[in-house]
């Protein structure tokens, strides 16, 4: 399994804040928003991740995160010419992606809840074609809503309905088999001039090839691609690590306890940035003895026997 972070866009819906910077490099509280989806991806097992983004933002993802060496992370970048849907980053990818299945999760998503590692893990066990993740809304009416049979077998998608079949919104998490790119190349533009990830969902399910994985109550899922959706986003991860004394999508800290960083760079990187609280952070967990028995294997990371 491969994975992309699509994180292109304009951000027109977070201007003028995004005039001069890509939306998925502002703060989502005490680190950078990309953090997050990477975060999902770690957790999954997924090591070699694609980040496509535009030309211009292409080399700050670069010099944020450089090639992934330093996480135990294979890197690669791409670029969106022009924001035209969702589908287009597996056109972008087909030669990346090859023959592997691939998970796509959008840049300015944010997911959060006990047990999520063992979730996704056992969705990529069992994945054969393409699998959704749907969530349960308040107002089903803004989102691409999943309607499904008492087996979780998907009946229809439709996109921003007027009288929704469920209350589940489809989130920005997909997984998908070798076959998306040359899907995606079928789907025709819709009325917005888009690409839409429904329409591709949509050529799955006509084959019959499409499942869907519910999010439970305990799980919160975040776009923060408005402003009061990034407060909001900022408020929850704030007060959320406050309370438990973890940090949320620390990929230094996912790094260190999938074995993929060595406890003495762990304490390097915390020494770089020990003037504020996220270094602090790095620095306990490096110097902590035993440290790897109080890690759960939840966001902040997987339970150490699921990664055995």
């Amino acid at each position: 399994m491969k994975g992309i972070i699509l994180a292109g866009g304009s951000g027109t819906r977070l201007a003028p804040s995004t005039t001069s910077i890509n939306k998925h490099l502002l703060a989502v509280y005490d680190k950078p928003m990309i953090y997050y989806p990477l975060s999902v991806l770690m957790l999954a097992g997924i090591r070699e991740i694609m980040i496509i983004s535009t030309a211009e933002d292409k080399n700050r993802f670069e010099d944020l995160l450089g090639n992934g060496s330093a996480f135990g992370l294979s890197l690669t970048y791409r670029e969106q010419q022009e924001p035209n849907g969702i589908p287009e980053a597996f056109i972008i990818a087909e030669d990346f992606i090859g023959k592997d299945d691939v998970t796509l999760i959008l840049g300015d998503n944010i997911f959060y809840g006990q047990g999520f590692t063992p979730l996704l893990r056992k969705a990529i066990k069992n994945h054969q074609h393409a699998t959704v993740f749907g969530y349960r809304v308040k107002d089903p009416e803004r989102f691409g809503v999943v309607e499904f049979d008492d087996n979780q077998n998907v009946v229809s998608l439709e996109e921003k309905p007027e009288q929704p079949k469920s209350d589940f919104a489809v989130t920005g998490l997909y997984m998908y088999d070798h076959n998306a790119p040359r899907l995606a190349k079928k789907l025709k533009f819709s009325k917005r001039g888009e690409l839409e990830i429904t329409d591709l969902n949509k050529e799955y399910l006509k084959r019959g090839h499409l499942s869907v994985e519910l999010l439970g109550r305990g799980f919160a899922w975040m776009d923060a691609g408005t402003h009061e959706a990034l407060f909001e986003a900022s408020e929850f991860v704030k007060i959320t690590q406050q309370r438990q004394g973890f940090k949320i999508a620390s990929i230094e800290e996912i790094a260190y306890y999938m074995g993929y960083m060595t406890k003495e760079a762990l304490y390097q990187k915390g020494k770089a940035l020990e003037k504020n609280d996220y270094g602090r952070y790095l620095l306990d967990i490096a110097t902590r003895e035993h440290s790897k028995q109080y890690w759960d294997g939840q966001d902040h990371s997987p339970m150490l026997e699921v990664l055995k």
